[in-house]
């Protein structure tokens, strides 16, 4: 896993999703950066807890997200083809602009809750979900 930041537009905020018998929740936040001569549009997923959280964003808030990147290798079964997957996965954010939120929009406060959907993410069923 790596650990970054990335700063931009929300463009686009999902409905939360559950997957698998163990409620695996995940929630997608698209965030739109102009770079000049085009828009770069970077996906961003909020897991269980801290799905709740993203009810404090508005489309157009500038927001920077704290993130992890995590891997992940898949196959349906032995003959058929490798796939690997890459997702950045939200540990937290704060808005810089541009929406309203509540002050404390909470970055480190979720850490526990992360560390929890990676154990659940990774109690899943491979053949469950394929990313």
């Amino acid at each position: 896993m790596s650990d970054g930041k990335v700063r931009g537009k929300v463009h686009v905020i999902e409905e939360t999703k559950t997957y698998g018998q163990k409620g695996f929740r995940k929630r997608l936040v698209v965030l739109e950066q102009d770079k000049g001569r085009f828009t770069n549009y970077v996906p961003v997923e909020f897991t269980n807890d801290s799905c709740d959280t993203v009810d404090q964003l508005s489309v157009g808030a500038e927001v920077e997200v704290e993130y992890r990147l995590n891997g992940r290798r898949w196959q349906k079964d032995p003959s058929s083809e490798v796939k690997f997957f890459l997702n950045a996965e939200a540990v937290g954010f704060n808005v810089v602009g541009g929406g309203a939120a509540a002050p404390d929009s909470g970055a480190a406060a979720h850490s526990e809750s992360m560390d929890a959907a990676n154990d659940a993410l990774n109690e899943i069923d491979d053949d469950e979900v394929p990313f």
